[in-house]
């Protein structure tokens, strides 16, 4: 602790030579207090549900966080660090974005699955096609297809792993973690589409999906901390991951897509972008597992943070869930004015 105050102590007398360059932030510290108050709101507005938030300050590495090292259920917010992995791969030169891949009937996933509704009228796709389809519009198959042609779940948890991730795991392909939530074996090419899937669903009993989403829930399996969705998030943004114009290209998918308008984006200033990746499991028995947005906000100044949101277990309806985030969104503002 003593050299610890020493260290400090020696780096204020630094900040405080004016002969020496300025180490210390340009930006305001966030009102930690203001948003202490508004996470324990919000966090008892969804109880029984789970909260976890975190927001951290890229210029000056400032972090706020609730349940901040608990883990949630990512559903799609793994779409982001998948498509990173993918890049990374084309960085590396072991895979071309213009490569073609051609689909089986064993390459269906389930939905959200706009590729799984055109098979078989269409089936080939480049890997820059399945990219931008699996991160922009969150689509199942196209993810699972990206993430086979890179060597699996562990593969990428592997490159999570390199990056000094380490409390972000990818484990299960979505053709295997969907059917699993509610009693599915893994996904079969008969149930492609959303009313076939509705059906194979309806046939298992209300109480097995019941025990199924249970397990689900305190699986720690496709789970993520929000302090290290915070850490994803930042090494992308600081180009830490991928090269220069992979990063700008990632980027660029998630500020493009149409996905989550009434979460994070809800909550913030006309003149504010927002680079983010939603995650949303099934409603099933009035029961939602997970409702998520994670994402890279650059305001019109040009300050920038990265904020995660995770709701787990919630029984709200949608308007009310994604309300939660707009409303974070709003509070987190005021509290880095």
């Amino acid at each position: 602790m003593r050299d610890l105050l020493l260290l400090a102590a020696a780096v204020l007398l630094v900040a405080c030579d004016p002969g020496m360059p300025q180490t210390v932030s340009t930006t305001p510290r966030m009102n930690a207090e203001h948003l202490d108050e508004a996470g324990a709101e919000i966090s008892a507005r969804v109880a029984p549900a789970r909260l976890g938030a975190a927001v951290m300050n890229l210029e000056s590495g400032e972090l706020w966080a609730l349940n901040g090292s608990d883990r949630f259920p990512m559903q799609s917010v793994f779409k982001a660090p998948l498509g990173a992995a993918v890049l990374a791969e084309a960085d590396a030169g072991r895979l071309s974005l213009d490569e073609t891949l051609t689909l089986s009937d064993n390459d269906l996933s389930p939905p959200y699955s706009p590729v799984a509704d055109a098979y078989p009228g269409r089936r080939d796709y480049t890997i820059e096609d399945l990219l931008v389809l699996a991160v922009g519009q969150s689509d199942n198959t196209a993810a699972d297809v990206l993430m086979r042609r890179i060597g699996g779940p562990g593969a990428v948890t592997a490159w999570l792993r390199a990056k000094d991730i380490r409390d972000m795991r990818i484990d299960r392909y979505e053709r295997q973690l969907q059917p699993e939530i509610v009693g599915l074996e893994s996904f079969r090419p008969a149930w492609k589409g959303e009313a076939a899937y509705r059906a194979a669903m309806a046939a298992i009993a209300p109480n097995v999906r019941q025990a199924a989403t249970a397990r689900y829930l305190s699986d720690p399996r496709d789970t993520t901390s929000p302090r290290d969705a915070l850490m994803f998030l930042a090494a992308l943004a600081r180009g830490e991951l991928l090269s220069e114009a992979s990063t700008a290209r990632l980027l660029g998918i998630m500020t493009e897509t149409s996905s989550g308008a009434n979460r994070l984006a809800a909550g913030l200033p006309k003149d504010a972008r927002l680079a983010h990746k939603t995650g949303t499991a099934r409603t099933d028995l009035g029961l939602n597992p997970a409702t998520n947005d994670i994402g890279l906000i650059t305001l019109e100044d040009g300050r920038q943070y990265v904020v995660a949101v995770f709701l787990a277990g919630s029984s709200l309806p949608e308007a009310e869930r994604e309300a939660v985030f707009a409303d974070f969104s709003r509070a987190m503002i005021v509290a880095l004015r």
